[in-house]
């Protein structure tokens, strides 16, 4: 009888076998709560000022097309002169689908470009010149007072008898319109830079082309491309009004031959075009810019 009987110790060293109908234990999931408000709220106080950012200098130019849309639609303009925006686009997909457009901008922005990069080249080195020797500035200083207070478009009848009316006359045109607020711009910017900058750098043992180079010019680029950025804009002004003097081809031609014509979503087209290059080349300088001025941030 003492064999069939089982010891504690037998007890603790046989094998415990599963029950198949019984389910196993498991650890209860951990329970996700609802996000907490503060959490939406800082989400919505960081979302909410980027797209007020983003949508706000839409406003005023969505509010603009608009009343270009409609105005005219319910007669606060007469439709004849002043076409629906709508009709505009068509002209301008019209024009650039025939290629018309592709001409006359390719024409207008090769002058410009051209007479922007000489009045560059020309301004900035004797900006820096006039700024930072003074013998020099002594002697041009009457000569720019004179030139830089004559308009442009003033001196378009000098350039055409001297030039011609040709490509040169308009590109001589724009040179003289760039040149100035480049050149004014340089002068400034050298002269403001910070003089502790350049005692530090001198105290360095920075030669004169060295301490130009990496203290000056760097601390003027921002104000010398406010003046290049004004000079692409005046580029592009003073290039249409002087298309629009016996021109064959370019945005200024294309308003002027639109509107003898009679073909007046044709002149607006041209117009839009316009601007679009504006905004495009300004948009490029500025990130010309930028690039130039990360050592600032």
């Amino acid at each position: 009888m003492s064999s069939a009987l089982a010891t504690p110790t037998d007890l603790d060293e046989a094998p415990v076998v599963a029950d198949p109908l019984q389910t196993p234990a498991t650890s209860p999931a951990p329970e996700v709560g609802p996000a907490t408000p503060g959490a939406a709220k800082r989400a919505g106080a960081v979302v909410g000022p980027v797209a007020w950012r983003i949508l706000k200098p839409s406003i005023a130019i969505v509010a603009f097309l608009s009343l270009w849309e409609f105005a005219p639609r319910i007669g606060l303009v007469d439709e004849v002169f002043l076409p629906p925006f709508s009709t505009v686009v068509e002209a301008f997909l019209d024009l650039a689908a025939s290629g018309e457009l592709g001409q006359h901008v390719s024409a207008s922005l090769s002058r410009a470009l051209i007479g922007f990069f000489v009045a560059v080249a020309i301004a900035i080195p004797l900006g820096i010149a006039i700024a930072w020797y003074r013998p020099v500035s002594d002697f041009l200083n009457p000569i720019l007072e004179l030139f830089r207070n004559t308009a442009a478009l003033a001196l378009l009848p000098v350039f055409i008898l001297i030039l011609g009316i040709g490509e040169e006359s308009k590109i001589a045109l724009v040179i003289y319109a760039c040149t100035f607020p480049i050149l004014l711009n340089t002068i400034s910017g050298v002269r403001t830079v910070d003089p502790l900058l350049i005692k530090s750098a001198s105290s360095l043992g920075l030669s004169s082309v060295r301490l130009f180079q990496k203290v000056v010019l760097p601390a003027a680029v921002p104000t010398i491309f406010t003046g290049i950025r004004m000079a692409a804009a005046s580029s592009i002004l003073v290039l249409i009004a002087a298309e629009m003097v016996g021109a064959k081809a370019g945005l200024g031609y294309l308003i002027t031959a639109s509107q003898f014509n009679f073909q007046i979503p044709n002149m607006y087209a041209g117009i839009v075009a316009i601007s679009v290059l504006g905004l495009s080349l300004n948009a490029i300088l500025v990130l010309i810019e930028r690039r130039l001025s990360r050592w600032r941030v």
